[in-house]
């Protein structure tokens, strides 16, 4: 098999288990958005333009909760601000690459994507851009793919939030974070995250989300600096 056709076939299989993964998580959006007066156009639009699930399922509730619009806007660009992280963390990688490449992967660069980004050569060669394109735009399409499934299931079928498809969301990042927590500035953000988005939310706290991020990223920065102070002086 020559190496594109092998690279492109593998960054589909490899990239196949998170397409399934966020089968529930797409049609939930889907359904949601129609559930919440949405047109089918514009919630598929969300998907083929944003494709940014967490940032569309938030952005679906405060809309339909009446939330105003520099909140919406404030707590969606909180929550997809994390995809800049990932362009600065993969840039030193694709910087040498011409812009037909560096756009695309930019587009497709999401949190499934990079956690494929950690090998040292990843982005380096054609081939390797090829694996990346070919993992991020499947994801695009199967994402595409099961919020129009949600869009039927939502003018057909009664409110699907009852069925707790939303757990897909925590199942996929849970498996996606886990793996990453390799030091105790990042087991310090998870839990930070986890306890402070939780007592936030309870209190009916309209920025609970963005609040406790930013507390998340400041517990882990601090505890990072902490511990090469320690080191430091040992």
């Amino acid at each position: 098999m020559q190496p594109v056709k092998k690279a492109i076939l593998k960054g589909f299989l490899d990239m196949l288990p998170l397409c399934l993964a966020v089968v529930p998580w797409g049609i939930l959006c889907g359904s949601l958005a129609i559930q919440n007066g949405f047109s089918a156009f514009e919630t598929q639009a969300m998907s083929l333009l944003v494709f940014a699930g967490s940032a569309q399922l938030v952005a679906i509730e405060l809309m339909a909760g009446n939330t105003p619009l520099l909140t919406i806007l404030f707590t969606t660009f909180i929550i997809s601000s994390r995809h800049f992280l990932y362009g600065l963390a993969v840039r030193h990688k694709v910087i040498d690459q011409p812009m037909r490449w560096r756009l695309p992967v930019s587009f497709v660069l999401t949190d499934e994507l990079f956690a494929f980004s950690h090998h040292r050569k990843a982005y380096r060669t054609k081939t390797r851009l090829i694996y990346a394109l070919s993992a991020g735009f499947s994801f695009y399409i199967a994402w595409n793919i099961w919020t129009s499934i949600g869009i039927v299931a939502g003018t057909m079928l009664p409110d699907l939030t009852n069925l707790g498809l939303d757990f897909a969301i925590a199942a996929t990042f849970i498996a996606l974070v886990i793996p990453g927590i390799k030091n105790l500035a990042s087991l310090v953000t998870v839990i930070v995250a986890g306890v402070s988005a939780t007592l936030l939310k309870s209190t009916g706290f309209e920025l609970w989300l963005v609040c406790s991020a930013l507390l998340a990223m400041a517990a882990g920065y601090s505890t990072s600096r902490l511990t090469a102070k320690k080191e430091a002086t040992l």
